[in-house]
């Protein structure tokens, strides 16, 4: 879908929408223009949909609705981007620890916001246990401390919400995208989500996984759940994207560290979601190394990419954040 605008005086005219979709009766292809002009150039999202919206009321759209042709108007104002507007720094740098790795994505995340880096795919690395946990979870409500400790499993809080996880070097396969909110511009929360992640998608359907995408956050298989995403938009205008993936898991190890499937220590007895964690390993038939090798590849088929790493300076800001809030009791047990 293509919309063509031109501004006056802080005002949208002659707005023409064009593109392959299907639109009945013909006639209401021009209300679709019509609706936006005169509005303000700053209108959201929302309030050219709804006015495009009331323009066409009764018409039947296929392959489009109105918030499609809000946003294709508000990337033509240029306030969005696409994936092919950006050069993606690509890094799959050495193995790290967990705590390095996730203040990582606060500084790059923060790096991006200022403009001292560009879009980025990072694939994780690390070098020890760990149980990370979301931004807002309670830490004794997710995790059985002596089980985390008998595993030599260090319990870490990052940055974005959602829920937790247990890894081990070698059993999932854990990325973040860091872009700016422009590339995500007019979606929900819910659909940034499936839009950042549809390359995941593609690349595991390469690899003979049939992925699917379940909302709010999740990828799976006929097999199981695959992957779990989480996002912090940050100020600045950045966004942080990250999520892992199951490759060889320890179900019971992972039973014995998370408090998957008991009863919480509070909310009246309410149990977490014991979802089944169906590891790429066995899917795939590959090699983690192997497996990691054709998501980027995938990624790189689809969009502009440069090898990048992390620098010292990022590196040196990282390593003062570990210190000083990740490695904390207090940011730890922020929500006890």
């Amino acid at each position: 879908m293509a919309v063509d605008v031109e501004v006056r005086d802080g005002r949208l005219a002659d707005v023409r929408v064009s593109g392959d979709f299907f639109l009945e009766p013909d006639e209401a292809l021009k209300g679709l223009g019509s609706a936006m002009e005169g509005m303000a150039e700053s209108a959201s999202v929302a309030e050219l949909a709804a006015s495009v919206s009331r323009a066409v009321e009764g018409a039947t759209m296929i392959g489009f609705d109105a918030e499609a042709v809000a946003v294709a108007a508000r990337r033509a104002l240029g306030h969005a981007t696409g994936w092919a507007d950006h050069v993606f720094e690509v890094i799959h740098d050495a193995p790290v620890s967990p705590l390095l790795n996730v203040a990582l994505d606060q500084v790059l995340a923060e790096g991006l916001g200022a403009g001292r880096r560009g879009p980025t795919l990072r694939i994780w690395e690390w070098d020890e246990s760990a149980v990370i946990i979301g931004s807002f979870q309670s830490l004794r409500n997710e995790v059985d401390l002596e089980g985390a400790a008998r595993h030599r499993a260090r319990v870490i809080r990052r940055i974005s919400g959602g829920g937790a996880m247990f890894m081990e070097p070698g059993n999932t396969i854990s990325y973040s995208l860091y872009v700016p909110s422009s590339l995500v511009e007019g979606l929900s929360f819910e659909r940034s989500y499936a839009f950042l992640d549809d390359w995941v998608l593609g690349a595991l359907h390469d690899l003979g996984v049939d992925a699917t995408y379940v909302p709010l956050n999740d990828i799976a298989s006929p097999a199981g759940k695959i992957a779990g995403a989480a996002q912090k938009r940050l100020s600045g205008g950045a966004i942080l994207h990250h999520a892992t993936m199951a490759y060889d898991m320890d179900a019971q190890k992972m039973t014995e560290v998370l408090r998957i499937g008991r009863e919480k220590l509070s909310d009246k007895g309410t149990r977490s979601a014991n979802k089944r964690v169906d590891p790429l390993r066995s899917q795939t038939g590959m090699a983690r190394a192997a497996v990691v090798d054709a998501l980027v590849a995938s990624f790189r088929s689809r969009y502009q990419t440069v090898d990048g790493t992390v620098t010292e300076a990022e590196r040196a800001r990282a390593e003062e954040l570990v210190r000083t809030k990740f490695a904390t009791p207090e940011w730890t047990a922020r929500v006890p």
